[in-house]
């Protein structure tokens, strides 16, 4: 797999996971729930969701080569990038006025 394609991949699955809790009541986009999902059990998804595609993320880079060496830096703009990525999902869930 090339290092663009890579890329695009990993954009794509974080744009997907940033949005999955708020776009469905199904426990990580998968397992049925009775009830509907509270903001907290929504946020702890995105975490999930997080450190999953930082794994993806990891592995691929880690199949092109030598991983480089992160500091707390990385970590906090990638946070915050997948935050950014969640509010669309966000504003769908809690924001939105639904007619009916």
């Amino acid at each position: 797999m090339n290092h663009s394609l890579s890329i695009w991949l990993v954009l794509l699955a974080a744009v997907a996971g940033a949005n999955l809790p708020f776009l469905n009541q199904r426990w990580l986009g998968v397992i049925p729930r009775a009830s509907a999902k509270s903001l907290g059990i929504h946020l702890l998804e995105l975490v999930i969701w997080y450190f999953l595609v930082g794994a993806l993320g990891l592995a691929l880079e880690r199949s092109a080569g030598q991983i480089a060496p992160q500091g707390w830096e990385f970590y906090a703009t990638t946070a915050a990038l997948f935050l950014t990525l969640a509010f669309p999902g966000f504003v769908y869930r809690y924001l939105f006025k639904r007619r009916g």
